[in-house]
């Protein structure tokens, strides 16, 4: 299936580093293969797990322990996608019982010094978000509330 021109809302991506072979990557279109990296890195447990990884080689209890409120069927599928993907390498030593650490590759390391970029930049505005979320709420009772209606 041909990848659809699809309006280009982020039109600075369409020649990145002037490379012409990146011009088949449009992470708006529906087919566009980048999108489940994207959705890899960037869904529930994915930027954790990365993030896990910044100071090197991680088993996987110590990856587990670190990603606080992760289970082992999302670490582990998780660390799978991640593998796939090409950001992270699985290694298992020669040796019983077999060690297994994960680590960053080089493309992995690159995504996760951006992630961190992206965490410091939340990091720093929280007190805007925590009022946006505050006014929103006083706007938008949950609908429990509403529903409930005054207490007689």
């Amino acid at each position: 299936m041909a990848t659809r021109p699809v309006p280009h809302v982020l039109a600075e991506f369409q020649n990145l580093s002037g490379r012409p072979d990146l011009t088949e990557f449009q992470v708006l279109a529906e087919d566009c293969p980048s999108r489940p990296v994207l959705d890899h890195v960037t869904g529930r447990w994915g930027t954790l797990i990365v993030l896990s990884l910044h100071d090197g080689p991680r088993r996987f209890s110590e990856i587990r322990r670190a990603v606080a409120g992760i289970n082992d069927k999302a670490l582990s599928q998780g660390l799978r996608h991640l593998e796939r993907d090409g950001l992270v390498l699985r290694h298992a030593s020669d040796g019983f019982p077999s060690r297994v650490e994960y680590r960053l590759t080089e493309v992995g390391a690159g995504m996760e010094a951006r992630l961190r970029e992206m965490v410091t930049y939340l990091y720093a505005n929280m007190p805007e978000v925590l009022d946006a979320q505050a006014g929103y709420d006083a706007e938008h009772p949950a609908p429990e509330a509403a529903a409930e209606g005054p207490v007689s």
